[in-house]
């Protein structure tokens, strides 16, 4: 796959299966009515990965739907589709499973529009490199790489065309003006993370997740940080010192020639992530015209 950088922003985008029936309506919308959104954004990918998939990793997949009306639908609007693997704790054992083995090949297929894996696991790396060369590698943030050398050596890696850094980097912006052009091009930074900026037990979340993932019989996953129980919340996230909004994507890291932005948010609801698609690509005089078009076409109820 050809590297994306220019001069917009390409938003990588959450829910490939979990909100399948969200994207059926918007994509036409952002297709036809490019007037809506942001001159200076596109879509760059989306991710997610289907319910019980056992190499998945970061959030616990709920998508039910068809993986074959999931690849149609980004093959008609020329979307990068990028599977979720990045459960942290396989073993060869679980190399040979047969869905997320029928995934790769459904998406590894040979056509313009390459698709990709966010993976943790080198095993897995190796195995999917070996047997489907066609997909791209994307190093996912649940490596929880919080030294910027860490990270710096990840972006050296030639296995990843994307590597996303933890949120916590996400301001060092004396560090990001020291990488290389080629280097920029390979960071795509989260945007909306709602977990507490001096979190120390993110990475023993992100393996209760793989353990789940995997059907281990584990106890359930308690977080203790400052209001953890209250889930997410877009407005708190807004709050959060990582937090990159379209103003800083627009006077910050855009100038310094980043061009991708991961946005979070597959373990959500479809109503919340629709928020997001409002707030970082729609001009804010046509988001009531998305909202209308989507809420309607849904026929949604909120209460």
């Amino acid at each position: 796959m050809k590297r994306i950088h220019s001069s917009k922003a390409y938003f990588h985008l959450p829910g490939l299966f979990e909100f399948y029936e969200l994207y059926r309506e918007f994509l036409p919308l952002f297709r036809e009515h490019r007037e809506y959104f942001y001159e200076w954004c596109e879509i760059g990918s989306i991710y997610g990965s289907p319910a019980d998939c056992l190499w998945g990793g970061g959030r616990v997949g709920f998508g039910e739907s068809d993986p074959n009306d999931v690849y149609d639908l980004m093959q008609e609007y020329g979307i990068s589709a990028r599977l979720t693997f990045s459960n942290s704790l396989l073993e060869e054992r679980h190399l040979s499973d047969k869905k997320c083995n029928a995934l790769c090949e459904l998406f590894g297929r040979g056509t313009e529009v390459q698709n990709g894996i966010i993976v943790y696991s080198d095993l897995l790396l190796n195995y999917i490199q070996a047997k489907y060369p066609k997909l791209y590698f994307v190093s996912t943030t649940t490596k929880v790489l919080t030294e910027f050398e860490q990270f710096l050596n990840e972006v050296k890696r030639d296995d990843f065309l994307y590597v996303v850094p933890d949120f916590r980097l996400n301001k060092a912006f004396d560090k990001w003006d020291t990488l290389t052009q080629h280097q920029k091009d390979k960071v795509e930074f989260l945007c909306n993370e709602c977990c507490w900026f001096g979190c120390a037990d993110r990475k023993q979340c992100y393996e209760a997740v793989s353990r789940r993932n995997l059907g281990d019989n584990c106890s359930e996953y308690r977080c203790t940080a400052p209001e953890g129980d209250r889930g997410y919340q877009f407005s708190k996230a807004m709050k959060n010192p990582g937090f990159i909004g379209i103003e800083d994507i627009k006077n910050f890291y855009m100038p310094m020639g980043f061009s991708n932005f991961k946005v979070e948010g597959r373990g959500l609801g479809s109503a919340l992530v629709l928020e997001f698609l409002l707030y970082y690509m729609t001009k804010p005089e046509y988001q009531i015209h998305v909202r209308e078009r989507i809420y309607l076409d849904n026929m949604l109820d909120l209460f």
